[in-house]
């Protein structure tokens, strides 16, 4: 039986394929995108509502799908402060997240970052790893969280350091082996491919998913 989805920072790097796939796929019967822009596609399976998410109390009757696919984050440079990164990439997906379980969801899929971590002394990794810890509390399921290594793919923007990073971290993908496999960065697509084609049903409770598991998936599946 066809779900609805609902879709989050849709049109972000992984968002933006994600909506692609969901609405080519014939398990999703609708996809509602809410976000502060439109994405710019017309599909008969797609519905948009376009407002700020602080506002979402607001709209609380909105957040309703069976699943919710929460591809929301931001940089520190991007948000202009710690506290303003913490809202994006904490307080406004737990906030969603609370509204779409209530509303009666029964899956939700996360992405975060390799590293996330409660505990980790880096802000960005310690907000990550918060936003999975709540994401788990929230009581859905099953909850899927997926922890890519540097993302690859056409960004709306430009992002020297991360491009850098993700350069350097090819040249050493090779050597980059056992443990450090979840460290290889990965294409954003193939992240928006597994996430729209696992089969949740087969899926209870809590898992999450390392860099080189999703691409492990992406392989499998493609």
């Amino acid at each position: 039986m066809a779900q609805s989805a609902l879709v989050l920072g849709g049109t972000g790097l992984i968002g933006s394929h994600l909506l692609k796939h969901l609405l080519e796929s014939d398990a999703y019967s609708s996809v509602i995108c809410i976000g502060r822009r439109s994405t710019g596609i017309t599909h008969p399976k797609l519905v948009e509502h376009i407002f700020d998410l602080i506002e979402m109390d607001r709209h609380a009757e909105l957040f309703k799908a069976d699943v919710l696919f929460c591809c929301l984050g931001t940089t520190i440079k991007k948000a202009g402060s710690k506290e303003q990164f913490r809202l994006v990439d904490y307080t406004l997906p737990l906030k969603a997240a609370i509204l779409m379980k209530q509303n009666g969801s029964k899956s939700a899929c996360l992405v975060t970052s390799m590293g996330a971590d409660s505990a980790s002394r880096f802000f960005y990794l310690q907000v990550k790893g918060d936003i999975e810890r709540a994401f788990t509390e929230v009581g859905f399921e099953r909850t899927l969280i997926f922890r890519p290594g540097g993302l690859m793919g056409k960004r709306n923007e430009f992002r020297l350091g991360e491009k850098l990073g993700i350069g350097a971290m090819n040249l050493l993908s090779p050597l980059m082996i056992g443990p450090l496999r979840k460290n290889r960065p990965i294409y954003a697509e193939h992240v928006a491919y597994v996430m729209s084609h696992l089969p949740f049903e087969r899926i209870s409770g809590v898992r999450a998913y390392e860099s080189h598991e999703i691409q492990s998936l992406y392989n499998s599946m493609s």
